[in-house]
């Protein structure tokens, strides 16, 4: 284990699997402890297991956290379980793409719960905890670390809802990077293209098809390189803000 992170606290959400789970490993590392949310108890317990068999420390937090109350509540347990929170990173979320004509609207609607919903409902939770602990911490800063997409900055035909849902957390993160910029507060966007994760498993057959298709020729990154990059973004020195960082595989060209 790492010491950038030492005596901080960690909440990230989407983490049984993917890049929430590479994410829950990589700032564990960093000797940060952390909350793990997600739906699906035994891969958190799994994910928990991992990374106290390296040393760290980690809570595990079954839930939904499209739901307000839910949401507010793992927030809340993390902050009293665990002393503190310092560090936010938002990353559930669904992909589900398809022609607008016929789709089907609870597609539409879960895309917005979990991608918009459940970004507002976790950081207005944080942010009190966030200030607190930016003010009196460790490290005397506090991060939110919200995970967008290419989505969130190119429209394409096909995936309307999943861009505005994006493009969303985009004009969110921004106002919010303004608005608690002096109190340490650092807000990032993370916009990562193609990875290899259970995301496009979400959609229906034909659509994962096209979508294999698309990236048929390029190699998609791992979960672990997004981790890597989040890791780097919450370990700088207090006075340096990673804004927004846009992550495509190589070979990725839109």
């Amino acid at each position: 284990m790492a010491d950038r992170l030492n005596g901080t606290v960690a909440l990230i959400t989407g983490a049984s699997s993917g890049i929430g789970a590479a994410t829950g490993l990589a700032l564990a590392a960093q000797g940060a402890t952390v909350a793990l949310v997600a739906r699906r108890a035994d891969r958190l317990e799994e994910l928990a297991g991992q990374i106290r068999d390296q040393g760290g420390t980690a809570l595990t937090l079954v839930a939904d956290v499209s739901d307000e109350r839910q949401a507010k509540e793992v927030v809340e347990r993390t902050a009293t379980e665990l002393g503190r929170l310092d560090t936010l990173v938002n990353n559930a979320g669904v992909m589900l793409l398809g022609p607008a004509a016929d789709a089907p609207l609870e597609e539409w609607q879960r895309m917005v719960q979990v991608n918009v919903l459940g970004v507002l409902y976790c950081a207005h939770a944080a942010l009190p905890h966030l200030v607190r602990a930016a003010a009196d911490g460790p490290r005397q800063v506090a991060d939110m670390v919200n995970i967008s997409s290419v989505a969130g900055r190119v429209a394409r035909s096909g995936s309307g809802v999943y861009n505005l849902t994006k493009h969303g957390v985009g004009a969110f993160s921004e106002s919010l990077r303004q608005e608690f910029a002096g109190r340490h507060v650092r807000v990032s966007l993370v916009e990562p293209g193609a990875v290899e994760t259970e995301l496009t498993g979400h959609n229906r057959p034909q659509i994962r098809e096209q979508i294999n298709q698309r990236f048929s020729s390029v190699e998609r990154m791992q979960a672990e390189d997004i981790a890597d990059a989040i890791s780097y973004i919450v370990t700088r020195p207090r006075h340096v803000a990673i804004n927004e960082l846009l992550i495509r595989p190589t070979e990725q060209e839109g």
